[in-house]
C-alpha cells in the first residue's frame, strides 16, 4: 500500500461517550487500518457524549473508507459526515478576481471605468504598445488546455480539466506574483484550438499550454509560435525539461559523472520525452536511446516529424531491443511513461553510482525503494519521496522573466539558463543524493530563475525551440 497522503485527507465526524481513553481509542482505530491520523479536535461537549473531527490522511479512497469503517467499529462512537478534503478545498473553485485599484466613491469610478477610461482606450489604439503598460496584458497568462492529456487521466475533457488549470494559476500567482487564468476550451480540433487562441491573445503576456495531447500539441505551439507576438510555452514539454535538466546536472554532480560521457536512457517519447532529449542534446548530451512502447526507437518505427527527430539524434550505437535492453550499462535512467515497467532487479544492470529519475505519476516506472537498493540517486514525481522533481520549480520563474522582458519568444538559451538557475539553488554544501532540486517552496528560486531568463531574453537568445 502507498503512503498516506494528504491529497486522500478525510475528517470523520463522530460521536463519542465521554471518557478517559476515547481519544486514544479512536487514534488507535486509525493506527490499527494503517491511517495517519494529522488532528483530533472535540468540537462539542456535553455532559454524557462529545463531538469530535478525526483528520487523517489515507492511501487512496478505498483505504479512506476503511479508516472511517475503523472508527465506526469503535464501540459507543456513531459516525457522521465523512468529508473528503481534498474536494471541501475545491468547493466553488480555487481562484477569485480581485480589484487593484479603489471603488469607493463617484472619482474613482469616473477614472476607472466611464468616462476616464475612453482616454486610455484611445490611447491604446493610437499606440498599440502602450497595451503592455496600461493593461493587466503586461502580468497575465492564459493558461491553455482541450482537456485531451490530463495528469494520468488522459483525455477527460475541457469541464474535467478545469481543477488542474485552476490550480495551475494559483501557483503562478503564488510563486511568481503572475496573473494567469484557466482557458478550457471544448474542442480538440487543433485547427480550432490556435485560432480560439490567436484570438483571445490580445489580453494576455503570455501563453502556458498544458495537457494537450501528443502530437498535436507540438503543432499548436509551432503554429502559434509563428502567429503571436508573446511567448508560447508548453509546460508538459519546457517545464519539465527544465526540471529535468537542472535535477541531472546536480545528480551528476553527486556521482562526479559528466553530462557529455554518460549514457542516458529516457523512456517516453511524448512531449516530455521529446522536450527533455532535444534539451539534453542542447546541452551537450551525446549518448541518448530513447524508448517507447515497443522499445528503443529507431527511424524505420516513427510515425511523426517529431518522432523522426528523436529517432536520428539518439541512439549512437545503433542499439535495439526492449526498455530492460536498453537500461543495461546506462548512466541514467529518465522516465516519462508508464507505471511499474522496470523492477528493482532491471536497475541493478545499470552502470556504477547510476542516476533514476521515475516520474510517472503517480505510479513511478519503478519502485523508488528497490531502486534506491541500486541506483545512488533516485527522484521522482511524488512529494512523499525524496528528490521530488515538479515543474512548479520552473514554469512561475519563467514566465515571471519573461513578462518581464516583454519577451515575444521562447528560446533553448532560455531554457538552459532556468535550469541552472535551479540547480545552483542547492548549494555544495546541501548537496547530496537524497537532495538534488530545491523544495518546491523555497522562495528564492523563482526569482533566481527569472533573472536568468530576463538576462538571456535581454541579451537575445539564440536557438528557438
Amino acid at each position: 500500500m502507498p503512503n498516506p497522503s494528504p491529497g486522500y485527507s478525510i475528517t470523520v465526524r463522530v460521536t463519542a461517550p465521554v471518557g478517559a481513553g476515547t481519544t486514544s481509542t479512536l487514534a488507535g482505530a486509525v493506527a490499527s487500518v494503517k491511517g495517519a491520523m494529522t488532528a483530533l479536535d472535540v468540537v462539542e461537549s456535553h455532559p454524557d457524549h462529545m463531538v469530535i473531527d478525526v483528520t487523517c490522511d489515507a492511501s487512496d479512497v478505498e483505504h479512506a473508507e476503511q479508516i472511517a469503517s475503523a472508527i465506526a467499529d469503535v464501540p459507543g462512537v456513531v459516525v457522521g459526515k465523512v468529508s473528503d478534503r481534498t474536494f471541501l478545498l475545491h468547493l466553488g473553485g480555487k481562484l477569485e478576481v480581485v480589484p487593484k485599484v479603489p471603488l469607493k466613491h463617484r472619482d474613482d469610478l469616473s477614472r476607472a471605468y466611464t468616462p476616464g477610461v475612453a482616454r486610455v482606450c484611445t490611447a491604446i489604439a493610437e499606440n498599440p504598445e502602450d497595451v503592455r503598460r496600461l493593461t493587466i496584458k503586461r502580468n497575465t497568462v492564459a493558461v491553455v488546455t482541450d482537456g485531451s492529456a490530463v495528469l494520468g487521466l488522459g483525455n477527460i475533457g475541457a469541464a474535467a480539466s478545469i481543477p488542474v488549470m485552476e490550480g495551475k494559476a494559483a501557483l503562478f500567482k503564488q510563486f511568481a506574483d503572475v496573473d494567469a487564468w484557466p482557458v478550457c476550451l471544448d474542442t480538440q480540433d487543433t485547427d480550432a484550438i490556435v485560432e480560439i487562441v490567436r484570438a483571445l491573445a490580445p489580453v494576455y503576456g503570455g501563453i502556458n499550454l498544458e495537457d494537450i495531447s501528443a502530437p498535436r500539441c507540438f503543432e499548436i505551439e509551432a503554429r502559434l509560435r509563428d502567429m503571436l507576438d508573446i511567448p508560447v510555452f508548453h509546460d508538459d514539454q519546457h517545464g519539465t525539461a527544465i526540471v529535468v535538466l537542472a535535477a541531472l546536472t546536480n545528480a551528476l554532480r553527486v556521482v562526479e559523472k559528466s553530462l557529455d560521457t554518460v549514457k542516458i536512457v529516457v523512456s517516453g517519447v511524448g512531449a516530455a520525452g521529446h522536450a527533455i532529449i532535444r534539451l539534453l542534446v542542447a546541452q551537450g548530451a551525446t549518448n541518448i536511446v530513447a524508448c517507447g512502447r515497443n522499445g528503443i526507437l529507431s527511424p524505420d518505427d516513427t510515425s511523426d516529424s517529431f518522432r523522426s527527430w528523436i529517432a536520428n539524434n539518439t541512439n549512437p550505437e545503433a542499439r535495439s531491443g526492449s526498455l530492460r535492453d536498453a537500461v543495461v550499462g546506462a548512466d541514467v535512467f529518465i522516465g516519462v511513461s508508464a507505471p511499474d515497467i522496470l523492477t528493482g532487479s532491471d536497475i541493478e544492470t545499470m552502470a556504477e553510482r547510476s542516476v533514476v529519475f521515475a516520474l510517472a505519476n503517480p505510479v513511478p516506472e519503478v519502485d523508488p525503494v528497490a531502486a534506491g537498493r541500486h541506483a545512488a540517486v533516485v527522484a521522482t514525481g511524488r512529494s512523499d519521496f525524496p528528490n521530488q522533481i515538479n515543474n512548479v520549480l520552473a514554469f512561475p520563474g519563467v514566465f515571471r522573466g519573461l513578462l518581464d522582458a516583454h519577451a515575444v519568444e521562447i528560446t533553448d538559451d532560455m531554457l538552459i539558463a532556468a535550469a541552472r538557475a535551479i540547480s545552483d539553488s542547492v548549494s555544495p554544501s546541501e548537496l547530496n543524493p537524497t537532495y538534488i532540486v530545491p523544495s518546491v517552496f523555497d522562495a528564492a528560486v523563482a526569482p533566481a530563475v527569472a533573472a536568468a531568463v530576463r538576462s538571456v531574453a535581454g541579451a537575445g537568445g539564440e536557438h528557438d525551440v
